[in-house]
């Protein structure tokens, strides 16, 4: 079986591939995501995700292993928005968020290690938020959650109850879309099947 690395901390996204079979080695990129620009939040979100996988495939030399980058942005009244800086950050995204809508932009790059060759994919998901209270929203921010993710929200945790719905994949809310993984793995002719871990 490939060795699969995951060039990211997230737990989410290292959830996502074991609960589709994948059991993911992390190494984090160490990319300065700060001194990357972009236009828009979709260019950002495969810039950055591109970044992770080349800096982590470089790290290792010569491998047989499956590397894969992403990063997650979301598009918001023509604004780019990644992790807050601050909880009055993540409280005054709340506030102009409620009651709207946003596109939710996750950059994947899966390379195989001994060609090469890299396949790319940009996924954008729509995300329909709720009208949550002043009160709601202090009490969310209190617990920290929005302050480690990108919008400020997670479809997966505390934010779920703040999202009335989506247009897309779920999975990509969460931070890597697993149906988008199966398409790139099939590109480089690694059935995702083949990835399974077994008992």
């Amino acid at each position: 079986m490939r060795t699969f690395i995951l060039a990211s901390a997230s737990p989410a996204r290292r959830k996502l591939l074991a609960q589709a079979g994948i059991t993911a080695r992390t190494i984090v990129s160490g990319v300065d995501e700060s001194v990357v620009q972009a236009g828009d939040a979709g260019s950002l979100a495969g810039t950055l995700a591109g970044m992770k996988a080349r800096a982590v495939l470089a790290g290792l030399g010569a491998t047989d292993a499956l590397v894969l980058g992403c990063d997650s942005v979301l598009g918001f009244g023509g604004e780019i928005l990644g992790k807050p800086e601050s909880p009055a950050d993540a409280t005054a995204r709340w506030k102009a968020m409620r009651g709207q809508s946003a596109v939710l932009y996750t950059g994947h790059c899966l390379i195989d290690g001994p060609t090469g060759e890299a396949v790319e994919e940009v996924v954008a998901t729509t995300i329909h938020f709720a009208d949550p209270s002043d009160e709601e929203i202090a009490a969310y921010v209190a617990t920290g959650e929005p302050l480690e993710v990108a919008g400020s929200f997670t479809i997966d945790g505390l934010g779920g109850a703040f999202v009335t719905g989506l247009e897309g994949d779920h999975t990509n809310v969460v931070g890597l879309s697993v149906p988008t993984l199966r398409l790139m793995l099939a590109r480089l002719n690694v059935p995702l099947v083949s990835l399974w871990s077994t008992p």
